[in-house]
């Protein structure tokens, strides 16, 4: 692969211009099929899981019960100034606007609160019922802006309305504030690292073409394909993050080469065939991972992963092509200046900090060309007894893995050098912490998002509260039971006995007069739980309910089926709970058989593995504190606590699951590198802090950034996902992967590199570094011990 790759880096910068020209194209391709055949206004935010029983009953619904088969919202009618609903200046306003409602775009039937009797106690709030025949997707989008349009004539001195329910829930959000935000900070890290606004804006470039590849491609499959709001968003974010850090990676290896006087050409060639190996394979972990989402069967679910699969495979596809042919465009401007601080940043990775030691580890070859030896630990300057630094009088400590003493070691290594130097306390330090993080996720309750958690200032919230205070919580989600009676006597006493039996049931708060259709033999019973949507009570009582089928059908010959948007909920979290055992195994077998791979070693995948694990469970535990608890709510921006989604733990496997590999290829391979060459353990871990740190840090820093960014969405779901992704990155990067994984290997010294012989003979060597592809240019000797560099 290194070899095609660099054939290929060379081809896009000699052919830079039609390189650019067929970006450009697609780009513009994405755009005409996006116009022609889909767009955001078709997205569908609808859950659901083929073959559930909540599903099979919604789908007998659309043809028994069509009125209820659809979504559904209220209108919610609030007397102020000490007057009631049932006043008759109020009761003749409210029958207006229930009027007016009935003339909205796609209203089936609107069931008023005097027929339905759901008026409160007091007298002050009246709920209306307005249902639809389709899904929340298939409403126009103007529907719901109509419906409040139609009965803003209500609101008036003495009234307040407010318009709710679940065909208000999940809706799209806005996010176009946090690419912005979220582009912007990564430009201030690249220019922080790169020192030059030039350098730094080329990832920021090739990111936004990948991005809108993937996001206007997405958007064309729309109208034939579902895809939700939050699938696009997920797509946006992963995109962008990973876009920029896989062409960080390789624009940091091209400045490394031109810095050391390689020609721009064969600089760009390299540095695709080198890094963009490990960009290769460590996006492929990212496609795969995604892509496995597939598997767990639920439409909403796959459609997030295709799509978030497919930014990040275009991300490596233009980090690989169209990268190295704008890095042809720069040429030598890319240069670090002569003298400047990135310039001797450069030269000091390049030749200053390599280790003291030789392949053996026994000998030191100084600037005047004679050997130092320290295998004994003595001193020697050349017969004289007296110690060799690059002629400052320091010691050369080549048995402990310090490099020359004439050398300035960056902070990525200062602080590699910290933590190995008390290797068991590091992880002891490490795994209490993040066991202390974790520990929240012990409570965590999942459930899919419902208005409870919409913004305070939202109509669909102020109507779920008001809904909640004034008529009991269990109104909010109430369940539909679907009874077959063609099997009984009597038809109409079966449904009545069925209704009867589920009313006896704990949690039930009130049960509805059973629907009856004659023609199917059918009767659909309405349940209002006693609890909330979201609350574990209200999943039991569907539970309940679903155990009790048995007995319904021995005592009443009927067969119930319960469904509505809270069963669904309950089945949805179910079937990801199922599934998400099985998917983290699949994701640590296949990161464990990868590693060996790439790294032919058996210490670094299992502590690899055991390093994720770590911070999934971290991360989780940091959701739940946030979002379940609410510690630190007004920073993130989380105004009311609640259950984490359901999709959000299998979403973070396979997201973070990738992520965590790319700072482990493009960190331990240089460790791996430098072991190979040396032969000395601990020196191979700073050497892989000297070389990598620097990019890891900012490539962390831009990623976790692009995610946090994303906080600002309206959408509960996404801001979840957008805080799990951030805390998870920053997690695995700076305590595992810099501060766990250099403890482990210091650690394990020797045995971290060591795998049986009969096992290495039968294991590909997927050379990831490209080794075969020559060395990498590095500074004279003589920088490296003259004591100028290390001022």
């Amino acid at each position: 692969m290194p070899a095609f790759l660099h054939r290929l880096g060379r081809l896009a910068f000699r052919r830079r211009r039609r390189m650019l020209a067929l970006w450009l194209a697609l780009v513009a391709a994405a755009v005409v099929c996006m116009t022609a055949f889909g767009g955001t206004g078709k997205l569908d935010n609808t859950f659901s899981i083929p073959g559930s029983e909540s599903q099979r009953a919604l789908d007998r619904m659309k043809t028994d019960f069509p009125t209820f088969s659809g979504t559904s919202a209220q209108i919610v009618f609030t007397a102020t100034d000490g007057q009631k609903v049932t006043d008759p200046a109020d009761s003749a306003r409210i029958r207006a606007a229930l009027g007016a409602a009935a003339s909205a775009p796609q209203v089936a039937k609107v069931v008023s609160p005097f027929d339905a009797h759901t008026i409160s106690a007091d007298g002050t709030t009246a709920v209306a019922q307005v249902r639809y025949e389709v899904p929340q997707s298939a409403l126009e989008p103007n529907a719901l802006d109509a419906l409040k349009s139609a009965v803003s004539g209500a609101n008036q001195q003495g009234m307040r309305v407010d318009v709710g329910g679940s065909a208000f829930g999940n809706a799209p959000s806005e996010s176009h504030r946090s690419d912005i935000i979220g582009v912007g900070v990564a430009l201030v890290i690249l220019t922080l690292t790169f020192g030059s606004l030039l350098t730094a804006g080329i990832p920021v470039v090739t990111a936004l073409f990948g991005v809108a590849t993937a996001i206007f491609g997405a958007l064309s499959l729309t109208g034939t394909v579902s895809i939700s709001s939050t699938a696009q968003s997920l797509a946006l974010m992963i995109g962008l993050a990973v876009g920029i850090d896989y062409a960080l990676f390789i624009v940091s290896r091209h400045r490394f080469h031109l810095a050391h006087g390689m020609e721009p050409e064969e600089s760009a060639a390299l540095a695709v065939g080198t890094a963009g190996s490990a960009v290769v394979f460590a996006g492929l972990t990212v496609v795969i991972a995604m892509t496995g989402l597939t598997v767990v069967g639920i439409p909403y679910l796959t459609a997030m992963g295709l799509a978030a699969a497919g930014a990040v495979l275009i991300a490596v596809l233009v980090a690989t092509t169209l990268l190295p042919a704008i890095l042809g465009f720069a040429g030598t401007r890319l240069t670090p200046g002569p003298g400047s601080r990135a310039m001797r940043r450069e030269q000091a990775v390049g030749g200053a900090g390599e280790d003291a030691v030789g392949a053996t580890g026994d000998s030191l070859a100084s600037a005047t060309g004679e050997n130092v030896l320290s295998g004994t630990g003595d001193n020697v300057a050349g017969g004289t007894g007296e110690s060799v630094a690059g002629g400052t009088g320091e010691h050369v400590a080549s048995r402990t893995g310090e490099h020359v003493a004439g050398a300035a070691a960056n902070a990525a290594e200062r602080w590699f050098r910290l933590v190995t130097r008390r290797p068991l306390l590091t992880l002891v330090a490490v795994v209490a912490s993040l066991g202390a993080l974790a520990w929240p996720a012990h409570d965590m309750r999942l459930a899919l998002p419902d208005n409870g958690t919409a913004p305070t200032s939202s109509s669909q919230r102020i109507a779920f509260d008001r809904v909640g205070e004034k008529l009991g919580p269990g109104f909010n989600g109430p369940l539909l039971v679907l009874a077959d009676t063609s099997h009984s006597s009597d038809p109409t006493t079966a449904a009545q006995r069925v209704a009867a039996t589920i009313g006896a049931l704990p949690d039930v708060a009130t049960v509805g007069k059973p629907v009856a259709n004659p023609a199917t033999h059918t009767a659909l019973i309405q349940v209002i739980p006693d609890s909330a949507p979201s609350d574990p009570a209200t999943k039991s009582l569907v539970n309940s309910i679903r155990d009790d089928r048995a007995a319904i059908l021995r005592d009443t010959g009927a067969t119930v089926q319960v469904t509505g948007s809270t069963a669904v909920s309950v089945d949805v979290a179910a079937k990801l709970n199922s599934a998400l055992i099985p998917f983290a195994a699949v994701v640590i077998g296949l990161s464990l058989l990868l590693l060996l791979l790439v790294f032919r070693s058996l210490v670094v995948p299992l502590k690899a593995a055991a390093g994720f694990l770590l911070s999934i469970a971290a991360t989780l535990g940091a959701v739940v504190g946030v979002f379940q608890l609410g510690h630190l709510g007004s920073l993130t921006g989380v105004d009311t606590t609640g259950p984490v989604s359901s999709f959000l733990p299998i979403i973070l496997l396979a997201v973070l699951f990738g992520l965590a590999m790319d700072y482990e290829v493009f960190l331990v391979s240089r460790m791996r590198e430098s072991y190979l060459h040396t032969g000395n353990p601990l020196g191979a871990v700073h050497s892989g802090a000297r070389h990598s740190g620097r990019v890891v840090t900012a490539a962390a820093l831009i990623m976790t950034s692009v995610f946090a960014a994303f906080l600002t969405s309206d959408s509960t779901m996404l801001k979840q996902i957008a805080f799990a992704l951030a805390a998870g990155v920053l997690l695995d990067a700076f305590v595992i992967r810099m501060t766990f994984v250099p403890a482990v290997l210091a650690l394990t010294r020797h045995a971290a590199w060591w795998l049986p012989k009969w096992l290495e003979r039968r294991l590909p060597d997927l050379d990831i570094e490209g080794d075969r592809l020559g060395p990498a240019p590095t500074a004279p000797e003589s920088v490296a011990l003259t004591p100028s560099t290390a001022d």
